[in-house]
C-alpha cells in the first residue's frame, strides 16, 4: 500500500501547492538544466502536463513556468490559503528601496557565482538577483530580464536614479539586467564569459575596466519599479 508521499509522487493531484524546502525547477522534464528557483514557502501550481520523471508546474507569484522532478514532489504541501499578491505604491516602492539596494549589498559579500537560473542565494543569473533583491521587501518583479525589462516603467539614461533597473543586450532584446546604485554605477550578477562570475559593481561608461566597457556597449536603456507584479490567474 502506498504510503501519502509515495501516492503523491506517483499521482500529484492539480492544484497549488507550498514549496517545504529550495527546489530547482528545470526546463525540461529531463531536469539537466535549470530554469529557475523556488524559495521555501513560494506557491505553485502542479499542471496536467505530467512526465515519467517531471511534472509542469508554475510558480504563483510570477507566473513562471517550469519542470520539478517527480522526487521534489514529496518536498511540497498542499496550500491551505492560497496565493494573494499585495499591491504597493510608487512612493511605498521608494521608501523600499535602500532595503532592495542593501540586499545586493549583502549578497555580493558572501562568497557567490553566477548561475545561470539561480534565483535562490548565494549563486544567482542577472535577473534572479534583481527578483530576490525586489522580494526580500515583499515586491514581487517577473524572473527574466526582457520581461523586467516591459514591466518597468521606461525611463531615459539621464533619468536614472538609485533604485532603478539597467538593461543590456541586443537592439531586439534584453539579455541582462543590473541595480543602479547612483554616480554612473550599477550591481549585478555577471558571467565567466563577459562578466566577473558572480556579484559585482560596475560602471555606465566607456571609461570603465573590460567588463564595465563590454556591457556599456550593450545598453539598451533603463527601467523603474512603480508597482509589483500582479499574476494573471
Amino acid at each position: 500500500m502506498l504510503s501519502n508521499i509515495e501516492s503523491q509522487i506517483q499521482n500529484p493531484q492539480l492544484g497549488e501547492y507550498e514549496c517545504l524546502a529550495n527546489l530547482n525547477l528545470y526546463d525540461s522534464p529531463e531536469c539537466t538544466s535549470l530554469a529557475t528557483q523556488a524559495a521555501v514557502g513560494r506557491h505553485l501550481q502542479v499542471t496536467s502536463n505530467q512526465q515519467d520523471s517531471a511534472v509542469e508546474v508554475y510558480l504563483c507569484e510570477d507566473d513562471y513556468p517550469g519542470w520539478l522532478a517527480r522526487e521534489d514532489l514529496s518536498l511540497l504541501k498542499s496550500a491551505t490559503v492560497l496565493y494573494q499578491a499585495k499591491s504597493f505604491s510608487e512612493s511605498e516602492i521608494k521608501k523600499l528601496l535602500p532595503e532592495v539596494i542593501a540586499f545586493t549589498h549583502k549578497a555580493m559579500q558572501q562568497s557567490n557565482y553566477y548561475l545561470w537560473g539561480g534565483t535562490v542565494g548565494p549563486n544567482y543569473d542577472c535577473s534572479g538577483l534583481m527578483q530576490a533583491a525586489f522580494v526580500s521587501v515583499g515586491i514581487w518583479l517577473p524572473r527574466d530580464a526582457y520581461q523586467q525589462e516591459a514591466f518597468t516603467q521606461a525611463i531615459n539614461i539621464d533619468e536614472l536614479t538609485t533604485g532603478d533597473l539597467v538593461f543590456f543586450g541586443t537592439p531586439q532584446k534584453a539579455t541582462h539586467v543590473g541595480l543602479y546604485l547612483g554616480d554612473g554605477h550599477y550591481i549585478h550578477s555577471s558571467g565567466k564569459a563577459q562578466g566577473r562570475n558572480g556579484i559585482g559593481i560596475d560602471i555606465l561608461s566607456e571609461q570603465g575596466d573590460v567588463v564595465s566597457r563590454s556591457y556599456y556597449q550593450q545598453l539598451r536603456g533603463a527601467g523603474r519599479v512603480v508597482e509589483s507584479y500582479q499574476p494573471r490567474g
